[in-house]
């Protein structure tokens, strides 16, 4: 006979179960229910101050948070997903306390306390500084395209906007012609009044369609009119520099006096677009798969020393040409300190940028063109002696004198150095892995809201889910 280990699934517990017994002492979703017993979680208390008495109790939003916060952490934002996992998985159960909120709930949750998601973000940082995973010796800075929670092919053209705004007025216009003879043939037949037929269903799509477009028509204008408001103070500074190195030389500048456009007569390209479901969004080149998506530049500050995401934040821009000043500076806001050196991809290279004062202390590496290949630098670094004969921060010019070089030629000429390449060969093991974690090991590669705004706290809650993850990995947690 065989004997084996008791099975008995029907009996009941003599005494109730400590659910933090059902899963391993070092299981993430352990962690982070300590974790997050040790923020501050005011904020989302606050939200329900004067609520007592008012239909059914809350959820405890602890519970809810550390539901999140843990979905976020193993890739699983879904609040239909969370909803079935406290019945099907175990650690979802375990931080439940075996409580079942539905996805509704879940929901609501978030979007009623994104803020306050967003600012545990800091909470977070601050207690990986005091692990030592935070050093500011090194950082990168970078942005990745991550899909809107909306279809491209939700989105519109300007011209084919104004084209079916024609075509919806006549169409309706049609309609509304249609009803007015349909109700005279009534009148004859019944009498003026006794009876008649409603504005057609049709006719009332047409109209709430024509209603959207032009909404969204409106919204590319002024757009336009905003740009061209930018465009207008650029050149009028352009504009005023002249006059200042006129009247200080007594000779005229050469070259074409910039023109300072109109605002109001700006109109949008032809090309620009709208979408319809997320209008916030944009449509991006994604520079993985080399695809065009609806979505949102993210961007994120790495530290070289834990690759801790030091600084977050998401722009409706599709490059990051002005995204280098901000970002350094939300680092010095989240540490309280500045990074020793900055390294960032061409795509962020301004002149206007490096002359910024609030970036003065930060040793900067911009590439100022494409990245070369790794063949391609090695032939090139028999030219780099020669270069380095020249004298350093002149661009000489045979029968007249060396003129100063410019701070792209300047960059150039660091990023060419020996120490240069060395320093600015690390970017990409620091900033571009972090990415692939969470786009590829986590799959977030979409945002679950939509709107700039609840975005850009829901890039916050994903940033700091991910250095969550490197502080429990480091083994730095109950030591912090």
């Amino acid at each position: 006979m065989r004997i084996y280990r008791e099975y008995c699934p029907d009996q009941s517990f003599v005494l109730p179960p400590s659910l933090r017994d059902w899963l391993p002492e070092d299981h993430t979703a352990l962690l982070v229910s300590d974790l997050v017993d040790e923020l501050d979680l005011s904020d989302f208390h606050a939200a329900y101050e004067n609520r007592y008495g008012k239909g059914r109790p809350p959820y405890h939003p602890v519970m809810m948070a550390k539901l999140l916060v843990y979905a976020y952490v193993i890739g699983e934002p879904s609040s239909r997903r969370i909803e079935k996992a406290t019945y099907t998985d175990v650690a979802f159960r375990v931080l439940a306390a075996n409580q079942h909120p539905d996805h509704d709930s879940i929901a609501e949750f978030r979007k009623r306390h994104l803020e306050a998601f967003s600012n545990l973000f800091k909470q977070v940082l601050k207690i990986c500084e005091e692990a030592g995973l935070v050093k500011l010796g090194h950082v990168s800075v970078d942005g990745t395209k991550v899909k809107a929670n909306a279809s491209k092919h939700k989105a519109m053209s300007y011209e084919r906007m104004c084209q079916t705004e024609k075509k919806l007025e006549k169409q309706i216009q049609e309609l509304l012609k249609k009803a007015e003879d349909a109700d005279a043939q009534e009148d004859q037949e019944h009498g003026k009044g006794k009876s008649g037929i409603d504005i057609p269903a049709e006719l009332a799509r047409r109209e709430s369609r024509l209603g959207v477009i032009r909404g969204a028509k409106a919204a590319l204008e002024e757009e336009a009119r905003e740009k061209a408001r930018d465009k207008a103070k650029e050149a009028q500074a352009k504009i005023e520099e002249r006059e200042r190195k006129e009247q200080e030389t007594g000779k005229k500048v050469g070259g074409s006096k910039p023109k300072v456009p109109d605002p109001e007569q700006a109109v949008p390209d032809p090309k620009a677009q709208r979408n319809f479901t997320d209008p916030e969004s944009r449509i991006m080149k994604d520079g993985a798969s080399k695809s065009f998506e609806q979505a949102y530049n993210a961007q994120a500050v790495v530290d070289a020393h834990s690759q801790i995401i030091v600084a977050a934040s998401v722009t409706q821009e599709a490059n990051d040409k002005r995204q280098m000043v901000p970002m350094l500076q939300q680092v010095e806001r989240n540490t309280g300190r500045k990074p020793k050196t900055a390294t960032l991809d061409n795509g962020y290279f301004s002149e206007e940028a490096l002359k910024d004062a609030s970036l003065e202390g930060i040793d900067l590496y911009v590439a100022v063109g494409r990245e070369k290949r790794q063949e391609e630098v090695e032939a090139a670094e028999g030219t780099v002696e020669v270069a380095e004969e020249a004298t350093p921060g002149t661009a000489e010019v045979e029968g007249a004198s060396p003129k100063p070089a410019t701070l792209k030629e300047k960059m150039k000429e660091k990023l060419q150095s020996a120490e240069g390449k060395v320093i600015y060969a690390l970017r990409k093991t620091i900033v571009e892995p972090v990415f692939g974690q969470i786009k590829g090991a986590r799959g977030l590669r979409r945002f679950s809201l939509r709107g700039i705004e609840s975005v850009g706290w829901e890039w916050d809650l994903i940033c700091t889910t991910h250095n969550i993850l490197k502080l429990f990995r480091s083994g730095q947690w109950k030591k912090a």
